[in-house]
């Protein structure tokens, strides 16, 4: 398995990475944790060194699926985790705000996820969805006091438009930008993350691909069949995105907006919230 890093830091990791969310999460019924924990254990085995996860995935039950599979091994692996969404303690995931980004709030999710992992560090920490009642300053400033504790090696930020990525890259470097071929300006992103360093890479390339695919294209299992049948009824286009469009907004008012008319791309493009994604299909657990 080739290895790459991200951006110009030391954080090394597998050029293919597995994310684990659909094992307990948001694709169709959650498979047997023990099922998982072998999938997870022998991706390891194949060179997979990469595994991301996240709080809202259950919500819990994710981090403490990777958090066992990865422990006899955690010397070996990096693994990514996030934060931003309003949930309690006991996985309430309150609607009213949906996204949370408080700084006393980012560092109680980290001590939380810490545990479910159980580990002593978070190697990428990523803001999950901007939220724009919170200054991305003040989450920047939470996740470098997290890591000047010790507690986190690497900032990333999530479907993040480019200004926000250089105003958080002020405070302290993001390392990792992540984001989905629907929440548009890739190219100005690309831009953006070379200048300071940082690496960006695809939200769940294969559930996407799973969108416009046949069913037989995906080896025949349970679990291939669920992801194409959940991907599909969220609404996503069964032909792949158009080379020729590579422009692209997302709002939150709508997840399959148009793409803009030129005109309009000047006024999107002046303010960087224009085209932050900061809404989530996830579909909540609890509300209040």
């Amino acid at each position: 398995m080739k290895k790459r890093s991200l951006g110009k830091s030391n954080l090394e990791v597998s050029a293919l990475g597995l994310g684990c969310m659909g094992m307990s999460f948001g694709l169709g019924q959650a498979i047997d944790p023990k099922a998982g924990v072998a999938l997870i254990r022998a991706a390891v085995e194949k060179g997979v060194t990469f595994f991301d996860t996240a709080e809202v995935y259950g919500p819990f039950t994710n981090e403490r699926l990777v958090g066992e599979a990865l422990a006899p091994v955690r010397e070996k692996v990096v693994i990514a985790t996030k934060f931003g969404f309003n949930i309690d303690a006991d996985g309430t995931q309150h609607q009213s705000p949906v996204l949370n980004s408080r700084p006393e709030h980012i560092k109680e999710v980290a001590e939380a996820s810490l545990k479910r992992l159980k580990t002593d560090r978070l190697d990428l920490f990523y803001q999950h969805r901007v939220n724009p009642d919170v200054p991305i300053e003040d989450v920047a400033g939470a996740v470098r006091d997290l890591i000047a504790d010790g507690k986190v090696k690497h900032f990333g930020m999530s479907e993040a438009a480019a200004g926000t990525i250089r105003r958080a890259h002020a405070v302290h470097r993001s390392r990792q930008c992540r984001a989905s071929t629907r929440c548009g300006g890739r190219a100005r992103r690309k831009r953006c993350c070379r200048p300071v360093r940082s690496w960006e890479s695809a939200s769940s390339p294969s559930a996407h691909w799973a969108k416009v695919s046949s069913p037989t294209r995906l080896p025949k299992t349970p679990h291939s069949t669920a992801l194409i049948s959940a991907a599909r009824s969220h609404g996503s286009p069964r032909r792949p995105v158009r080379r020729t469009r590579p422009w692209s907004t997302c709002s939150a008012a709508s997840r399959n907006e148009r793409t803009p008319r030129r005109s309009d791309r000047a006024r999107l493009a002046t303010g960087p919230e224009a085209v932050d994604r900061t809404h989530s299909w996830h579909p909540p657990t609890g509300a209040s």
